[in-house]
């Protein structure tokens, strides 16, 4: 038979365990609602963080070369 002691831990252990897991989720939700906050007051002043700004800047540069080397072979200009 298992001593009751054994139980008592087990179910500290299960506790502290759950307890660390809580706390993890909730710092980072904490974090999560801070940059939510950032952008958003970012958004407001209008203007975007540097992030965000600068990767659609870079997917639009793409867009625009492309859009120029689709209608260089549409007029027949060789590349």
């Amino acid at each position: 038979m298992i001593e009751p002691n054994v139980y008592i831990t087990l179910a500290l252990a299960s506790l502290a365990g759950l307890a660390m897991i809580v706390a993890g989720g909730l710092a980072g939700w904490r974090g999560w609602l801070s940059l939510r906050r950032m952008e958003l007051d970012h958004a407001q002043d209008g203007r975007m963080p540097v992030a965000v700004s600068t990767g659609s800047r870079i997917e639009i540069a793409d867009l625009k070369e492309r859009i120029k080397k689709l209608e260089a072979i549409a007029a027949g200009v060789d590349l």
